[in-house]
C-alpha cells in the first residue's frame, strides 16, 4: 500500500543549498551592520517607547496600559536603548556594591585613602567578573563557562556578615589591635591585615565552588531546595539589618553605637565628624528616614526608569539636605584620586586558620543564591528553566561563581557572586539584552576607575546610608521569604524550618551566646583553638548555622508518605432528596 504525502508537503519549496561562508564575508556582514548601527536613525533609536520609559506615575495623569517591545538576549539592539539600560542596570546595583566595602572600611577602622581605593576595587572588580558571567564560552564535554544571560555579579551580602563575624574574633584574639579605657570602652585600631587575612582565606576556598560546578544540578538542587536556599536567604537580609543598616541609620555601626562615655566615639560617627551627634539623636533618624520615604515616593510616583534606581535616588535626595545641613565631610573627596585602578593598594594575603570552614559554608551558600538568582534571571529573559540548556547555564554560572572568588581575591575585592537585583530592571525595561548588559559593566568599571566617584560614596553620612541600605537588606530577607513560599509545607517542611530558625533567629537577638563556649577548655593547643575559634564563627553568624541544620535535617528525615484521604462515612442523599432541597433554595 503506497502512501500520499499531504497536499501542504507535495507543495513545499526545495530548500536552497547551504553555501559556507568565509571569514571574509563574516567580517562585511559585521562592517555593514556597524555602519547600520552608527549611521541611520533605526541603529540609534529604533523603534522602543523611550516617552514610556520617562514617564512619571502621577495621579492626575491618565495613564496608558502600554508597554515597549521586548528585546530576547541576541536581539538586534538601538544603541540609545542599550546605553541607558546598562546605565539602568548600574545605577540599580550600585547602592548594594559600595555598601560591603564601606562596611569592611568601617569594621576595621581604616583610613580614607584605602577606603576609598577599596570601593573603586569593588566596581572594576564587579565590571570585569560580570562579563565573565555574561560569557557562555564552551569548554568541555558539555561544561560552559558563564551564563548567558545578564548575570551581572557583586560583592554577597554573605560575605559581609560572615567576614564580620571574622573580624571580631581576630579582635578578641588579638591579631587586630585594640585599646580598653578606663571605664572599659574597647577602642579598635586599624587592621588591614585583617582584610588581607579574609581575602587569602577566600581565595582558597573559592576551589569548593569550583568543584560543585561540575556536579549535577539536580544534585545540586536535591541537596540545597528552596527550604534551605530561602532560609538562608532570609536570615542574610534579616542579620544585615541588625548588625548594619538600623546600626547606620541610628548614627554609625562602630563603636559609638554602645555610646560609651569617653575617647574619640562619644559622638558619632566620631568627635572629629562636622555634626557629630550621639547615636540615635533624632537628626539622624529623621536623615535616614528622608531616604527612605524618598524610596517609597520614588516607587509610587516615578517613572519606570526613576523606579529602576530608587535606592539611588533616596542616596542623593538624603545628601543633598544633609549637605544642606552640615553633616557631610567632604575631605574623602579631596583626598580621593581623579584616576585609579585595580592594585594602586595592596593587602598582604595570608590564611586565617580559623576562618577557612566558615568560608567554605560561604562559597556553599553562593552556589546556592547562584542557583536561584540564575533561574530567575532565565524567566525574566525569557528562556527555558528546565531542560539540557537551561542545566548547563546553572553549571557555567556556579562555575563562574567560583573563578570569579578566586580571581576576586587578587583584585583585592572579597568574593563575587550573581546579584539579583538586575532581574526587576529587566523584567521593567523588557530588555533582556547582553548588549545593554555589557555597557553595565562600562559603566561600572567606569565609575571605579574615576576615584572621585568614590571619595563620594564614602562622604555619604551614615544615616543616609543606613536608610537605604535597611531597605536593601530588607529586600533581601524578602527574597528569602519568596523562595520559602516555593516549598509545600507538611509537617516535616515545617520541623525542619523552625529547627534551623532556632539557631538563627536565636543567635540573632542574643549574638554573644556562643561566644563562651569554649571558655572552660584550658591551655588548648594553636590547632585546638583554631578549629574552637571556626566553631564559634559559625555558630555567631546565623546563616550559616541556620542553614547547616537545615540542610542536615533535609538530608537525614525521611520525606513523608502520602496518605490517600479516606472515603467518607457520611450518609449521602437520596436524588429525591437533592431535588427537594434545591426546589427550597429556589423559592
Amino acid at each position: 500500500m503506497s502512501f500520499m504525502p499531504p497536499v501542504q508537503d507535495q507543495l513545499r519549496p526545495t530548500e536552497p543549498p547551504v553555501v559556507p561562508t568565509s571569514n571574509g564575508s563574516k567580517v562585511k556582514d559585521r562592517a555593514r551592520r556597524l555602519k547600520r548601527k552608527f549611521t541611520t536613525r533605526d541603529g540609534w533609536l529604533g523603534d522602543y517607547d523611550y516617552a514610556w520609559l520617562c514617564t512619571p506615575r502621577l495621579p492626575f495623569m491618565k495613564q496608558r496600559n502600554r508597554a515597549p517591545a521586548f528585546y530576547a538576549l541576541d536581539a538586534d539592539l538601538p544603541l540609545i536603548l542599550a546605553i541607558s539600560s546598562g546605565l539602568q542596570h548600574a545605577l540599580a546595583m550600585l547602592a548594594g556594591l559600595i555598601t560591603p566595602p564601606i562596611i569592611f572600611a568601617s569594621a576595621l577602622n581604616l583610613d580614607g585613602a584605602t577606603s576609598a581605593y577599596m570601593i573603586s576595587a569593588s566596581l572594576i572588580g564587579c565590571g570585569i567578573l560580570s562579563l565573565v558571567q555574561m560569557s557562555r564560552i564552551r569548554l568541555f564535554r558539555g561544561y560552559y563557562l558563564g551564563t548567558g544571560l545578564i548575570s551581572v555579579v557583586g560583592t554577597s551580602f554573605a560575605t559581609l556578615s560572615t567576614a564580620t563575624a571574622i573580624f571580631n574574633a581576630m579582635y578578641n584574639d588579638g591579631t587586630c589591635p585594640s585599646t580598653t579605657a578606663a571605664d572599659g570602652t574597647v577602642t579598635r585600631g586599624p587592621c588591614p591585615e585583617a582584610y588581607g587575612r579574609v581575602l587569602g582565606t577566600s581565595l582558597i576556598c573559592s576551589f569548593l565552588e569550583i568543584f560543585l560546578s561540575f556536579c549535577s544540578p539536580r544534585v545540586l538542587k536535591r541537596l540545597f531546595p528552596p527550604l534551605v536556599t530561602g532560609t538562608v536567604i532570609l536570615m542574610i537580609g534579616a542579620s544585615l539589618i541588625g548588625s548594619s543598616g538600623i546600626a547606620d541609620w541610628g548614627g554609625g555601626s562602630n563603636d559609638c553605637l554602645s555610646r560609651p562615655t569617653s575617647g574619640i566615639f562619644q559622638l558619632c560617627p566620631t568627635i572629629f565628624a562636622p555634626r557629630p551627634l550621639p547615636w540615635g539623636s533624632p537628626e539622624f533618624i529623621g536623615l535616614g528616614f528622608l531616604s527612605f520615604v524618598t524610596i517609597i515616593l520614588t516607587e509610587l510616583f516615578g517613572s519606570p526608569f526613576l523606579k529602576n534606581i530608587s535606592i539611588i535616588v533616596g542616596l542623593i535626595v538624603g545628601c543633598i539636605v544633609a549637605g544642606a545641613a552640615g553633616y557631610i565631610d567632604g575631605s574623602s573627596i579631596k583626598t580621593a584620586p581623579a584616576i585609579t585602578f585595580l592594585w594602586v593598594k595592596t593587602f598582604k594575603i595570608s590564611v586565617y586558620p580559623p576562618a577557612i570552614l566558615p568560608m567554605l559554608a560561604v562559597y556553599v551558600s553562593l552556589a546556592m543564591e547562584a542557583i536561584g538568582d540564575i533561574t530567575a534571571s532565565a524567566e525574566v529573559s525569557r528562556q527555558d528553566v528546565v531542560g539540557e540548556v537551561f542545566d548547563s547555564r546553572i553549571q557555567g554560572g556556579v562555575l563562574a561563581d567560583g573563578i570569579g572568588g578566586f580571581l576576586s581575591a587578587l583584585f583585592t575585592v572579597t568574593p563575587l557572586s550573581v546579584f539579583a537585583q538586575n532581574n526587576g530592571v529587566i523584567a521593567l525595561t523588557r530588555c533582556a539584552n547582553r548588549g545593554a548588559g555589557r555597557w553595565c559593566c562600562f559603566f561600572l568599571i567606569l565609575f571605579g576607575v574615576l576615584g572621585k566617584i568614590s571619595g563620594v560614596f564614602l562622604a555619604i553620612p551614615n544615616p543616609v546610608l543606613g536608610g537605604v541600605t535597611t531597605f536593601l537588606f530588607a529586600n533581601v530577607a524578602a527574597s528569602g521569604v519568596r523562595v520559602l513560599t516555593l516549598v509545600r509545607f507538611s509537617r516535616r517542611e515545617r520541623f525542619i524550618l523552625s529547627a534551623a530558625l532556632v539557631f538563627g533567629i536565636g543567635d540573632l537577638l542574643q549574638p554573644g551566646i556562643f561566644e563562651h563556649l569554649f571558655d572552660g577548655v584550658k591551655n588548648p593547643n594553636k590547632g585546638l583553638q583554631g578549629l574552637f575559634d571556626s566553631i564559634t564563627i559559625i555558630l555567631s553568624t546565623p546563616f550559616l548555622s541556620a542553614g547547616i541544620v537545615a540542610a542536615v535535617l533535609n538530608l537525614i528525615l525521611p520525606p513523608e508518605v502520602e496518605v490517600k484521604e479516606e472515603e467518607s462515612h457520611e450518609p449521602s442523599l437520596d436524588v429525591e432528596e437533592i431535588d427537594v432541597e434545591s426546589q427550597e433554595k429556589k423559592h
